[in-house]
């Protein structure tokens, strides 16, 4: 994200620079300076949405895979305490 942020950066000094150096008149470059930081703000909105999506889907992977584990956590312990009850149970015969 720094990465990100310093390219934006330098992205934006760019603009400015080479507008200011550009043989337009002053109001024209003070437009054009609006509209391209216009533009770079809603580019930064966007990324930063596609970022919150993105992140939201991986925390709502990672609650799906504990939730699965948590899952197969109790039916080997369901498993394991049955196999326990049908050792020791003397109705079974098979410890009695």
């Amino acid at each position: 994200m720094e990465r990100l942020s310093w390219f934006l950066a330098g992205l934006g000094v760019g603009a400015v620079v080479g507008i200011l150096y550009a043989p337009t008149s002053g109001e024209e470059a003070r437009e054009a300076i609006r509209a391209k930081a216009g533009e770079s703000r809603d580019y930064v909105v966007d990324r930063a949405q596609r970022a919150r999506e993105q992140a939201g889907e991986w925390v709502d992977r990672g609650r799906q895979i504990v939730n699965e584990q948590k899952e197969n956590f109790r039916d080997a312990y369901e498993t394991g305490r049955q196999a326990y009850q049908d050792t020791t149970n003397p109705k079974t015969g098979t410890n009695a």
